[in-house]
């Protein structure tokens, strides 16, 4: 018999226990984001009772310093128009390097593994300087950034869903009457649905969570993320509000949160249908 078959209480007190691993940085922020700033320095793993709990105060102030709504507003818009960029742009580009499979769309799908490689280091600083010559450092021509950095995992995800849809579905289609545009948004695209949503959750953790690219990228005078925004935080000589820090971070993380739970069975699934026939 199966070694995991013999002992499967063992690998659930294991799975258990590297679960908790995981989730217990974030508990810690959330019970730290209700205390006061000396008592986290103090004991950060003490429970905010008695004098150490401040409630909502972290929050508030928190919300006033960073200019918060704002920051997630535009946040918000950065990661949703990217994430729509990216799907739409690379669903169909992979589906045109499958369907086509000519030499071009062979160099083109080599060209998106190869972007998958490239450390953003080695491109920062000429990204910054030309983001700035182009005029994309605003929410709106940040998404064309992203586009380019997001592109080679998502193309590489989408050509092996559309290896495994039987062609002979686009045929019929075609022999019916129906366009182009029709036949991959009514047959190729529900077909594909798993895998959309899959990089749809890959994609937006990303582009939610990141730091430097906006950073680099975007008129911070103008436009603030919020990563960046909680830097704000910081004070002169190295002090750091780390109530409101904790409590900005729990507000940050918990969009991102709800989206993965409620589309988190998608990723397996979706992962699954891209590696079949990649």
């Amino acid at each position: 018999m199966n070694e995991n078959v013999k002992h499967p209480k063992l690998w659930t007190v294991f799975f258990t226990v590297v679960s908790l691993a995981w989730v217990f940085p974030i508990v810690l922020v959330v019970i730290n984001s209700f205390k006061q700033k000396a008592y986290i320095s103090r004991n950060a793993f003490s429970l905010p009772t008695g004098k150490a709990f401040v409630g909502l105060e972290n929050y508030t102030r928190g919300i006033e310093v960073t200019d918060f709504f704002a920051s997630f507003g535009w946040t918000l818009l950065i990661t949703v128009g990217s994430v729509l960029l990216i799907l739409l742009c690379t669903s169909m580009c992979a589906w045109w390097i499958v369907r086509v499979d000519n030499k071009v769309a062979k160099t083109l799908y080599l060209l998106f593994l190869f972007n998958m490689i490239v450390p953003f280091q080695m491109v920062m600083f000429t990204l910054s300087k030309l983001a700035d010559t182009l005029k994309l450092n605003t929410p709106w021509g940040i998404t064309i950034v992203y586009l380019g950095f997001g592109a080679g995992l998502a193309v590489f995800i989408f050509t092996g869903v559309v290896k495994g849809i039987p062609q002979e579905l686009e045929e019929s289609a075609m022999i019916d009457g129906a366009s182009v545009p029709r036949i991959f948004f009514q047959i190729v695209v529900p077909i594909m649905r798993p895998s959309i949503i899959s990089v749809a959750i890959l994609q937006a953790m990303w582009i939610w969570n990141d730091y430097l690219l906006p950073y680099l990228t975007l008129d911070l005078g103008k436009y603030k993320t919020i990563s960046i925004a909680i830097q704000y935080l910081k004070g002169g000589y190295g002090s750091v509000d780390m109530g409101a820090m904790m409590a900005c971070l729990v507000l940050a993380i918990i969009p991102i949160i709800v989206f993965y739970l409620v589309c988190q069975k998608y990723i397996v699934k979706g992962m699954i249908a891209g590696a079949v026939k990649g």
